[in-house]
């Protein structure tokens, strides 16, 4: 008898506990709601990249002639110059490189005027057509301005016609200046590490780059390069855009707004049980064989079948499902969206995603793998409408 007693005082205690609980949970998410109508998100999309990302070494030759005083009457003559040059690109827009230029220059024919020439400049590169058309990580062509600051070391002179004098009174054997130069590159993917360039650059001079000073203020050197940029690392942006999980957060409210209509109706029937106080007793009945719902899935950034620690709380949370349920079996579904690489590429991409979604569930939390299918869709089938969300990996019972 005072087993009973206890157990219904219990029974009530519950149902006033949860009824008040309730109530909290209403006042919660009415508050959480004022707050994400009164502030709008902008759709705008982010790139970023890892300071180790998006090197890149740059190796070329050419010729170059330079257009200086010609006392002569002779016309100029091209040299062979050679290049090195080692950059970044720090957003898909723009970027800097050291680039460093050896060669020797003739401004006659006859080859009797000359000198020997080493300069390194410091450019700053903006690629015009990700800035004019966006951001395409396969684009083949591109169109590359820059300008740039160097420094240039001439010497070894050969000038008949040298009147360029130092302050000991004598004619100059070498020289420092300090070039300022401007340019424009033609890029041609050929795979994600290596590019085809081909560029032409004028560098404007003090009126003593070869030694004279008399005609013009101004020496220029004309440079045409050609040659290939490789990519220490690849090249990558991560992007991010808050709008691409609007679709989800509206998913996730309509199920919160689910739960709370079915939280209303607990809240009535409870105010019908009390009414009918002091409680009956009650004969509870479990059934243990019905399964939890399933509610997860799995993100991936652009390109990529790495888990973020983020996404590996749904990973966690499938894993404990299933320990719950140890009879069920779940469908690893991986997807690509349609609007990036090819469809032989996505398809082997929603592959490495379902994958290394189902080596975190049985290396990380023991689950048997007999257990987990594999589906990889690419981007043939599309869950969402918009193909950003695509880069997913959803759960499903078989």
């Amino acid at each position: 008898m005072k087993t009973n007693f206890l157990l219904t005082a219990a029974a009530c205690a519950s149902m006033l506990l949860t009824a008040n609980f309730a109530k909290a949970q209403d006042a919660v998410v009415v508050e959480q709601e004022t707050i994400t109508v009164s502030q709008p998100v902008e759709c705008k999309t982010h790139y970023s990249a890892s300071w180790r990302d998006n090197w890149f070494i740059q190796l070329g030759a050419g010729v170059q002639s330079p257009f200086v005083e010609n006392t002569g009457g002779e016309s100029r003559r091209m040299t062979a110059t050679y290049n090195l040059g080692v950059g970044k690109w720090i957003s898909p827009y723009l970027g800097f490189r050291f680039s460093a230029y050896y060669g020797a220059i003739h401004w006659n024919q006859a080859g009797t005027a000359k000198a020997r020439v080493a300069n390194l400049n410091l450019d700053f590169m903006w690629d015009m057509f990700n800035s004019i058309g966006g951001y395409k990580p396969n684009r083949v062509f591109s169109m590359v301005p820059y300008v740039g600051l160097g420094g240039t070391f001439a010497y070894k002179f050969r000038n008949p016609d040298a009147n360029d004098y130092g302050r000991d009174g004598k004619i100059r054997s070498n020289q420092w200046m300090l070039p300022v130069s401007a340019g424009l590159q033609f890029r041609f993917r050929l795979c994600e590490y290596v590019d085809f360039f081909a560029e032409g650059r004028a560098q404007f001079y003090g009126d003593n780059y070869n030694n004279s000073v008399e005609g013009h203020p101004i020496d220029i050197n004309l440079s045409a390069i050609g040659g290939l940029t490789f990519y220490v690392n690849g090249r990558h942006f991560d992007s991010y855009n808050p709008c691409d999980y609007l679709g989800y957060i509206n998913d996730l409210n309509g199920k919160v707004n689910d739960l709370r209509g079915e939280l209303a109706a607990t809240t009535a029937a409870l105010a019908a049980a009390e009414a009918q106080l002091p409680c009956p007793e009650v004969t509870e009945t479990v059934n243990t064989n019905a399964p939890a719902p399933m509610l997860a899935s799995v993100r991936f950034k652009i390109n990529s079948s790495t888990i973020s620690d983020e996404e590996m709380v749904n990973v966690y949370n499938v894993a404990q499902w299933m320990k719950s349920n140890p009879n069920a079996t779940v469908s690893v579904d991986g997807y690509a969206d349609r609007d990036t690489g090819t469809s032989e590429y996505n398809q082997a991409l929603s592959q490495r995603r379902a994958q290394s979604v189902v080596d975190a569930l049985v290396s990380d939390y023991g689950i048997d793998a007999s257990r987990l299918k594999v589906n990889a869709y690419g981007s043939s089938s599309q869950p969402y409408e918009n193909n950003n969300w695509n880069r997913i990996v959803v759960f499903s019972q078989p």
